[in-house]
């Protein structure tokens, strides 16, 4: 199964590691390495977080104030978002 990030899901998580990192670094890129080992994993586990909130989809709670939304295709798994978890949800999704 292959993994695919969608425009969307990486200029969020673009942005939302570069406000953690204008108040702390560290935080920043543990948080980064975090999101980006939780997708990595997806691809041979896809199932294994709970079921969206939009149809179609899975949401990985990867840190209590991030998650990660995908969907699982017959061929591969896309990263639809990144968000945080006081935003309105499913924004667009």
């Amino acid at each position: 199964m292959r993994l695919v990030w969608s425009e969307r899901a990486r200029a969020e998580l673009k942005q939302i590691v570069t406000f953690i990192a204008e108040r702390n670094s560290q935080a920043a890129t543990e948080l980064g390495d975090r999101i980006e080992s939780c997708v990595e994993r997806l691809t041979d586990h896809p199932f294994m977080y709970r079921i969206g909130r939009a149809q179609g989809t899975r949401e990985a709670v990867v840190h209590p104030n991030y998650i990660v939304i995908y969907e699982v295709g017959s061929d591969s798994v896309t990263i639809r978002n990144v968000i945080h978890s006081r935003r309105q949800y499913p924004p667009g999704e």
